[in-house]
């Protein structure tokens, strides 16, 4: 490869670059002129962490402090929350004529989408921070060591990029901002359905086949293992798979729906 082709190669890379932190800090002042649905989604979840330690949390059984158990759940939860705000605003920048607007200048394509996700992570980075500091101060005491936390955030990481993505195909998908936050309703529902707030075990029998195999729970069950000392066995390894699966099927399909939105 020539000279001049590494320097076409580190040109393009540097401005797509360029273009992706600009669109990121678009998608963060975003969020940040629409204070009443960034507070909402970061206090929701403390709201829940709330409610379900101090009014549902006598009532549970899970062998452990309530506390312990449900923390897991409520930042995979929280991401499903940070889902449907991604999905909505990707599906009005496609319905209020702005992405025209960047194709007319000279705009990396993919810096949006990608704008968009890392905003995304960012913004449920900043959530999953609230819940683990108001779960220290209404009682929660992990075990876990520094390399225990480093593999915890890493599993964060991978399951909201992953979720973000995901939430972004769906915003591409849907004919209107409304549309796709209905459409992400099953993200935040799923958590519900899982080993989050209760063990799979006190389901009922026809159920517990599907809280257990589904993408949500060795997400939650590892971050257990590794904040908790409980035991992991093979939940890693089904994490890191749902979340990298996920990831994969999720960019495919949103790019391709990109491309063939702008394309029109």
């Amino acid at each position: 490869m020539s000279p001049t082709t590494h320097a076409t190669l580190a040109e393009r890379f540097s401005g797509t670059a360029l273009d992706t932190r600009v669109m990121v800090t678009r998608s963060v002042r975003r969020s940040l002129r629409d204070p009443e649905a960034f507070f909402t989604a970061l206090m929701l979840p403390v709201i829940l962490m709330l409610l379900f330690v101090y009014v549902f949390g006598g009532a549970m059984r899970t062998g452990t402090s309530y506390v312990d158990y449900v923390v897991p759940g409520l930042i995979v939860l929280c991401a499903g929350f940070g889902a449907g705000t991604t999905a909505t605003a990707v599906a009005q920048d496609m319905t209020n004529g702005i992405v025209d607007r960047f194709r007319s200048m000279p705009v990396s394509p993919s810096s949006l989408l990608t704008g968009h996700v890392v905003a995304s992570l960012l913004r449920n980075l900043l959530a999953t921070f609230l819940v683990v500091l108001v779960g220290l101060a209404v009682g929660w005491r992990p075990t876990g060591s520094s390399l225990s936390w480093l593999g915890a955030v890493a599993v964060i990481v991978l399951f909201i990029l992953a979720l973000s993505w995901l939430a972004a195909a769906v915003g591409l998908l849907a004919g209107s901002p409304e549309a796709a936050n209905s459409m992400t309703i099953v993200l935040m529902f799923l958590p519900y359905v899982s080993t989050a707030f209760v063990p799979a075990d006190t389901m009922p029998s026809w159920l517990q086949g599907f809280a257990e195999h589904q993408p949500m729970t060795p997400v939650i069950e590892t971050l257990r293992g590794l904040w908790m000392g409980t035991p992991l066995d093979h939940q890693p390894l089904w994490a890191v798979v749902w979340c990298l699966g996920i990831l994969a099927f999720a960019t495919a399909v949103a790019s391709m729906l990109f491309a063939r939105r702008v394309s029109r």
